[in-house]
């Protein structure tokens, strides 16, 4: 249960991060960067592999990077400014 939590609370974090580097985190809110996270995790660890620092099971750089590119697309279709 705890696992689940702590996978919660890193997927939001890397979320909030890939959103700041986007330049559309303040538009985003906590679930949006829940989701943004997640996806962005398993579009990294499946584009760059599992590399660098490991926490709740998720590659950080990899999730990161492939949040911000979750976060860039759905941004250039949604067409929010």
């Amino acid at each position: 249960m705890f696992h689940w939590i702590w996978v919660l609370i890193v997927g939001a974090v890397i979320g909030a991060i890939a959103g700041g580097i986007t330049g559309r985190g303040n538009r985003m809110g906590c679930v949006t960067n829940i989701l943004a996270g997640l996806l962005g995790a398993g579009v990294g660890q499946a584009l760059f592999g599992h590399w660098g620092w490991h926490v709740a099971g998720m590659a950080v750089f990899p999730a990161v990077i492939g949040a911000v590119i979750v976060v860039a697309v759905v941004s250039f279709f949604v067409g929010r400014d």
